[in-house]
Protein backbone atom coordinates (compact mmCIF):
# COMPACT_ATOMS: atom_id res chain seq x y z
CA UNK A 1 0.00 0.00 0.00
CA UNK A 2 2.90 2.26 0.69
CA UNK A 3 4.29 1.44 -3.20
CA UNK A 4 0.75 2.79 -4.20
CA UNK A 5 0.71 5.92 -2.47
CA UNK A 6 4.27 6.85 -3.45
CA UNK A 7 3.28 6.21 -6.98
CA UNK A 8 -0.21 8.38 -6.52
CA UNK A 9 2.55 11.54 -5.29
CA UNK A 10 4.27 11.03 -7.99
CA UNK A 11 1.93 11.91 -10.76
CA UNK A 12 0.67 15.51 -9.34
CA UNK A 13 4.60 16.08 -8.94
CA UNK A 14 5.02 15.69 -12.77
CA UNK A 15 1.51 17.07 -13.39
CA UNK A 16 3.22 20.41 -11.47
CA UNK A 17 6.05 20.26 -13.37
CA UNK A 18 3.99 20.40 -16.70
CA UNK A 19 1.82 23.06 -15.34
CA UNK A 20 4.71 25.37 -14.43
CA UNK A 21 6.41 24.18 -17.58
CA UNK A 22 3.02 25.52 -19.52
CA UNK A 23 2.92 28.33 -17.38
CA UNK A 24 6.60 29.63 -18.12
CA UNK A 25 5.31 29.26 -22.03
CA UNK A 26 2.14 31.37 -21.99
CA UNK A 27 4.68 34.00 -20.07
CA UNK A 28 7.47 33.45 -22.91
CA UNK A 29 4.49 34.03 -25.42
CA UNK A 30 3.08 36.89 -23.74
CA UNK A 31 5.97 39.06 -23.28
CA UNK A 32 7.19 37.93 -27.44
CA UNK A 33 3.58 39.46 -28.47
CA UNK A 34 4.10 42.45 -26.01
CA UNK A 35 7.59 42.75 -27.79
CA UNK A 36 5.79 42.87 -31.37
CA UNK A 37 3.16 45.05 -30.80
CA UNK A 38 5.66 47.86 -29.67
CA UNK A 39 8.06 47.15 -32.43
CA UNK A 40 4.87 47.21 -34.99
CA UNK A 41 3.73 50.79 -33.03
CA UNK A 42 7.57 52.60 -33.03
CA UNK A 43 8.02 51.04 -36.63
CA UNK A 44 4.46 53.06 -37.85
CA UNK A 45 5.41 56.03 -35.76
CA UNK A 46 8.26 56.66 -37.51
CA UNK A 47 7.31 55.88 -41.07
CA UNK A 48 4.26 57.40 -40.81
CA UNK A 49 4.51 60.45 -38.16
CA UNK A 50 4.37 63.59 -39.18
CA UNK A 51 7.67 64.33 -39.35
CA UNK A 52 8.27 67.40 -42.08
CA UNK A 53 11.82 69.13 -43.02
CA UNK A 54 12.21 72.70 -42.64
CA UNK A 55 12.99 75.26 -45.39
CA UNK A 56 16.37 75.45 -44.51
CA UNK A 57 16.89 71.35 -44.49
CA UNK A 58 15.93 71.04 -48.27
CA UNK A 59 17.69 73.65 -49.66
CA UNK A 60 21.08 72.40 -47.56
CA UNK A 61 20.11 68.52 -48.81
CA UNK A 62 18.52 69.80 -51.92
CA UNK A 63 20.92 67.77 -54.73
CA UNK A 64 20.22 64.80 -52.65
CA UNK A 65 16.45 64.98 -52.32
CA UNK A 66 16.18 65.73 -56.15
CA UNK A 67 13.00 62.82 -57.10
CA UNK A 68 12.60 62.05 -53.53
CA UNK A 69 9.51 62.19 -51.78
CA UNK A 70 9.35 64.85 -49.29
CA UNK A 71 7.34 66.93 -46.82
CA UNK A 72 8.53 70.39 -46.09
CA UNK A 73 6.45 73.10 -43.98
CA UNK A 74 6.79 77.23 -44.22
CA UNK A 75 5.41 79.95 -43.79
CA UNK A 76 3.64 81.19 -46.83
CA UNK A 77 5.57 84.17 -48.13
CA UNK A 78 2.92 86.77 -48.87
CA UNK A 79 2.33 88.46 -52.50
CA UNK A 80 4.40 85.01 -53.83
CA UNK A 81 1.06 83.31 -55.02
CA UNK A 82 0.66 82.97 -58.81
CA UNK A 83 -2.73 81.02 -59.96
CA UNK A 84 -3.14 79.72 -63.37
CA UNK A 85 -6.53 79.07 -64.15
CA UNK A 86 -6.02 78.05 -67.91
CA UNK A 87 -3.01 75.19 -66.65
CA UNK A 88 -5.13 75.04 -62.97
CA UNK A 89 -1.13 75.56 -61.43
CA UNK A 90 -0.76 77.25 -58.38
CA UNK A 91 2.98 78.70 -57.78
CA UNK A 92 4.19 80.16 -54.24
CA UNK A 93 6.74 80.22 -51.66
CA UNK A 94 7.42 79.37 -48.33
CA UNK A 95 9.73 80.29 -45.86
CA UNK A 96 10.96 79.41 -42.50
CA UNK A 97 12.29 81.43 -39.55
CA UNK A 98 15.92 81.94 -41.28
CA UNK A 99 14.24 83.43 -44.26
CA UNK A 100 15.40 80.76 -46.86
CA UNK A 101 12.83 80.38 -49.14
CA UNK A 102 11.31 77.53 -51.94
CA UNK A 103 9.38 77.87 -54.56
CA UNK A 104 6.28 75.57 -54.41
CA UNK A 105 3.99 74.31 -57.39
CA UNK A 106 1.03 72.76 -57.16
CA UNK A 107 -1.28 71.22 -60.03
CA UNK A 108 -4.80 71.30 -59.09
CA UNK A 109 -7.53 73.39 -57.83
CA UNK A 110 -6.54 76.60 -55.48
CA UNK A 111 -7.99 76.34 -52.57
CA UNK A 112 -10.76 78.81 -51.90
CA UNK A 113 -8.58 80.11 -48.20
CA UNK A 114 -5.23 80.28 -50.20
CA UNK A 115 -4.99 84.28 -49.84
CA UNK A 116 -5.46 83.43 -45.76
CA UNK A 117 -3.08 80.64 -45.52
CA UNK A 118 -0.09 81.41 -42.84
CA UNK A 119 1.33 78.47 -42.97
CA UNK A 120 1.61 75.22 -45.65
CA UNK A 121 2.93 71.47 -45.61
CA UNK A 122 3.57 70.40 -48.86
CA UNK A 123 4.32 67.00 -49.66
CA UNK A 124 5.84 65.97 -52.83
CA UNK A 125 9.40 65.59 -54.54
CA UNK A 126 12.24 68.18 -55.38
CA UNK A 127 12.85 69.01 -58.55
CA UNK A 128 16.37 69.57 -60.64
CA UNK A 129 15.14 73.12 -60.86
CA UNK A 130 15.30 73.93 -57.20
CA UNK A 131 11.75 74.07 -57.00
CA UNK A 132 8.93 71.63 -55.13
CA UNK A 133 6.02 69.98 -56.94
CA UNK A 134 3.63 69.13 -54.13
CA UNK A 135 1.40 66.23 -54.49
CA UNK A 136 -0.47 67.52 -51.24
CA UNK A 137 -0.88 70.52 -49.19
CA UNK A 138 -2.32 70.89 -45.82
CA UNK A 139 -3.04 74.45 -45.30
CA UNK A 140 -3.16 76.24 -41.66
CA UNK A 141 -5.16 79.07 -41.89
CA UNK A 142 -6.46 81.71 -38.95
CA UNK A 143 -9.90 80.92 -38.19
CA UNK A 144 -11.73 84.19 -37.28
CA UNK A 145 -13.73 82.56 -34.44
CA UNK A 146 -11.24 79.80 -33.12
CA UNK A 147 -7.90 80.36 -31.41
CA UNK A 148 -6.36 77.18 -33.25
CA UNK A 149 -5.42 77.87 -37.12
CA UNK A 150 -7.92 75.82 -39.18
CA UNK A 151 -6.51 73.10 -41.60
CA UNK A 152 -7.24 72.74 -45.54
CA UNK A 153 -6.22 69.55 -47.21
CA UNK A 154 -5.83 69.53 -50.72
CA UNK A 155 -4.82 67.44 -53.29
CA UNK A 156 -3.02 67.41 -57.19
CA UNK A 157 -4.58 66.67 -59.79
CA UNK A 158 -1.78 65.73 -61.51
Amino acid sequence: MTQALESTRAIPASLAQRRSAGGLKFVLAGLVLIGVVVFLMVQATVTTGAYYMTVSEVQEERASLVGERVRVSGQVVPGSEAWDAQEVTLRFSIQDESGAQLPVVFFGPRPDNFQRAAEAIAEGTMLPDGSFQANDLLLKCPSRYEEQPEEVYVQSTR
